[in-house]
């Protein structure tokens, strides 16, 4: 019996279970697979509050995770790894969490930081080829592409960002964006312009990408004129790499029927992080919000830890009167 659990474990879950363990309860943080959520794909962290160093250099997302992990551990926070959540149970005052292995936790509060998944193009060969020339993360596949011809499929932040990345390894990045301008901040939109290797197609979506095991050909279509244009792998190469990143898609499925979502499969919460059902709060990537940022994410762990606190301490003092 815990008296928060945690379900999930990027940078809102940590957050969450830090200031749980700080407040002195027992806390249980779950994750199916590795901590860090999307951040530990992200190469550097420049727009994280004291991210960068003395020496000028970013702080990378796997090291900041490892620090807020260490921290959480550091005030009594239990974590466990490998803990697929697939059936949960909250029509009683107690909540029941059951998990693949078949092990069951309970708990007073339940704060929900499932976070999010990229979102995919949508477009024919994109899945059978995912892996093979087509990835949703620089950090992990960049080097691959080492002297080679890679395409960049997004406008936002994190596009612009990994495609400066990616020119680390690539001799050749080319941008392609559904819209008419670039839609990351100034800053990193500058950067990129003074980049060499960065080149830009716009108003254009991808169509199909194609390949005998490895991805070696696309076409894109403009989506003001229609004219469609087809790209090839250099003949030396034999590949060439696309790196998709044009949003996100809430991992909220387990909730569905079970918690109010919005139409978007957002998790619908207010400024306390509560959800419709009490008890329950959400934090990250997985509720609607105008940014979604590391920071943003660990101030909605930090309300909901804090939300579920007053919650347990009601329910605490409600017990010891009757």
């Amino acid at each position: 019996m815990y008296d928060v659990i945690i379900i999930g474990g990027g940078p809102a879950g940590l957050t969450a279970a830090l200031y749980n363990a700080r407040a002195r309860l027992k806390v249980l943080l779950l994750e199916k697979t590795k901590l860090g959520g999307q951040i530990v794909s992200t190469h550097e962290i420049a727009n994280f509050p004291g991210s960068i160093k003395s020496t000028g250099e970013e702080t990378s997302g796997p090291e900041l995770i490892k620090r807020m992990t260490e921290q959480a551990q550091q005030f009594g926070a239990e974590i466990q790894l490998r803990k697929e959540v697939t059936d949960l149970d909250f029509e009683e005052g107690i909540k029941k969490i059951t998990c693949k292995d078949g092990s069951i936790y309970k708990a007073h509060a339940v704060i929900c930081a499932n976070g999010a998944f990229p979102r995919e193009i949508g477009c024919t060969g994109e899945r059978e080829l995912a892996g093979k020339g087509v990835s949703y993360c620089a950090t992990c596949d960049g080097a691959f592409f080492e002297d080679m011809e890679v395409f960049v499929i997004g406008g936002g932040n994190s596009a612009v960002e990994e495609a400066m990345f990616i020119t680390t390894f690539a001799r050749k990045v080319t941008i392609i964006q559904n819209l008419s301008n670039l839609t990351a901040d100034a800053i990193a939109v500058e950067q990129a312009k003074d980049n060499e290797k960065i080149e830009y197609i716009f108003d254009s979506i991808v169509e199909s990408i194609e390949g005998e095991g490895i991805v070696e050909a696309m076409t894109i279509r403009n989506t003001k004129t229609g004219e469609l244009t087809r790209f090839e792998a250099d003949e030396d190469d034999g590949l060439f790499g696309i790196f998709v990143f044009i949003g996100n898609v809430p991992s909220t499925k387990l909730y569905e029927g079970k918690i109010p979502l919005s139409d978007y499969g957002y998790m619908i919460t207010d400024e306390a992080m509560s959800t419709r059902v009490p008890g329950v709060f959400a934090a990250g990537d997985m509720r609607p919000k105008v940014l979604r940022q590391v920071v943003t994410a660990t101030g909605d762990g930090a309300i909901a830890a804090f939300s579920a606190q007053k919650y347990v301490e009601k329910i605490k003092r409600e017990a010891a009167v009757t």
